[in-house]
C-alpha cells in the first residue's frame, strides 16, 4: 500500500460520510490515464483493504486521437501492474464531439458494468470539473439545475450508480498526488485543443479569474454547486408535491392541471411544476421559453392558448383548468 496521505484520509471520510458506496461492493473505475483518473484509482486501491471492495478498471477508447490505442495499452499495463481486472471498450467509429463522446462513454461503461455485475461506476471528476461545468452552463443559459449538474452520484440504470468521489479535490491536488507517487500520467492532446469550449474555460477563463479576481475561484464555484445541489433537490421534491395535487386523475393523453392550486404556489415552484410536466410530454427537454409560456397560463384569461410546443402539442385554459391537446 502507498503512504497514507491527507488525501487518502479525506477520500476515506468523504465516502463514509456521504455513503457513496459501502463495504464489499463491486466498483468499476473509469480510467483514461490522465491525472484525475490515476489519482482516483490509486486512492481506491489503497483504500481497498479497509473496505473490501472488488475493483476493476475500465477504459474507453474514443478512437479520436492517433495515440488512442497506445493510451489504452498504457492503462491496461497499469491494471496488470496492480493485479486489477481490466475492461476495454473501443468506439466503432471516431467520436468527434464532447457531447457525443460523453454519451458514448457512459453507455460503454454501463454495458461493461451490466455484463460483469458491477454496482457502481466511479469517475475522477474533480472540484475543478465542477467549477468548469458551472461556468459552462451559466454562459449557455441555465437555472440552478444546470449549475449543479455535476453531482456526487446519480443512477445510470435501476441497478448501476455513477459516483464521483473527488468532487472536493482540485486538479492541482490530483497532479501533486500523481507526482508524489510517480504515477505515469498519459497526456491527452485533445485537452489542449481550444476549439472545445470546456478547454477554453480550463486553459484561459479559470486562470484569468484566478489571477484577476480570486485565487480560490475553483473551490468557491465548486462550493456554490454543492449548495445548489441540495436546494435543487428540495425544490424538485416540493414541485412534485404541488404537481401531484394539481394534476387531474385523467389519463396522460388528456392531462389537466388545476390552476387554482398552482396560483397559490411561489413562481419558482410554478416553473418547476411546468418543467416537470413538459419533460414528460415533449420529445426533447423543454427550454426557458416553453416553461414560461406554459406557466403564464396559470393566471391567463379563460380560453387562452399557447402556440404549439415541439411535437405539435398545445395547452389551453378552460375555466380553472389547463388542458393539453
Amino acid at each position: 500500500m502507498s503512504l497514507w496521505t491527507p488525501l487518502h484520509a479525506q477520500i476515506h471520510r468523504t465516502i463514509r460520510a456521504r455513503h457513496l458506496f459501502e463495504h464489499n461492493q463491486k466498483l468499476l473505475v473509469a480510467v483514461s490515464g490522465g491525472q484525475d483518473s490515476l489519482c482516483l484509482i490509486r486512492l481506491l486501491l489503497d483504500l481497498q483493504p479497509k473496505w473490501g471492495w472488488n475493483i476493476a478498471i475500465a477504459h474507453c477508447d474514443h478512437c479520436w486521437r492517433e495515440d488512442s490505442q497506445a493510451n489504452a495499452h498504457h492503462v491496461e499495463n497499469l491494471a496488470k501492474t496492480w493485479n486489477t481486472p481490466f475492461y476495454l471498450e473501443t468506439a466503432n467509429q471516431p467520436v468527434n464531439s464532447e457531447a457525443t463522446a460523453r454519451n458514448w462513454r457512459y453507455q460503454a461503461l454501463t454495458k461493461i458494468a451490466q455484463l460483469n455485475h458491477y454496482q457502481y461506476i466511479i469517475t475522477g471528476h474533480t472540484a475543478s470539473d465542477r467549477a468548469e461545468t458551472l461556468l459552462y452552463n451559466l454562459m449557455r443559459g441555465t437555472g440552478a439545475d444546470g449549475l449543479q449538474a455535476l453531482t456526487w452520484q446519480r443512477p445510470l440504470t435501476e441497478n448501476i450508480i455513477l459516483v464521483r468521489p473527488l468532487l472536493e479535490i482540485t486538479r492541482s491536488q490530483t497532479e501533486q498526488f500523481c507526482q508524489k507517487f510517480n504515477l505515469p500520467i498519459w497526456e491527452d492532446s485533445t485537452n489542449q485543443n481550444l476549439q472545445y469550449p470546456r478547454n477554453r474555460i480550463r486553459q484561459e477563463l479559470i486562470p484569468y479569474l484566478k489571477e484577476n479576481f480570486n485565487p480560490q475561484v475553483e473551490a468557491n464555484l465548486a462550493q456554490t454547486a454543492e449548495l445548489l445541489q441540495a436546494e435543487v433537490e428540495f425544490l424538485e421534491q416540493a414541485a412534485l408535491q404541488w404537481r401531484l395535487e394539481a394534476s387531474s386523475k385523467g389519463d396522460r393523453d388528456n392531462l389537466q392541471i388545476d390552476r387554482r392550486i398552482l396560483q397559490k404556489a411561489p413562481l419558482a415552484l410554478q416553473r418547476r411544476v411546468m418543467r416537470q410536466i413538459l419533460q414528460e410530454i415533449l420529445p426533447d427537454a423543454p427550454n426557458f421559453e416553453h416553461i414560461e409560456k406554459l406557466a403564464a397560463l396559470i393566471t391567463a384569461p379563460n380560453r387562452s392558448q399557447t402556440d404549439p410546443f415541439p411535437g405539435g402539442l398545445t395547452a389551453t385554459v378552460q375555466d380553472d383548468w389547463i388542458v393539453f391537446n
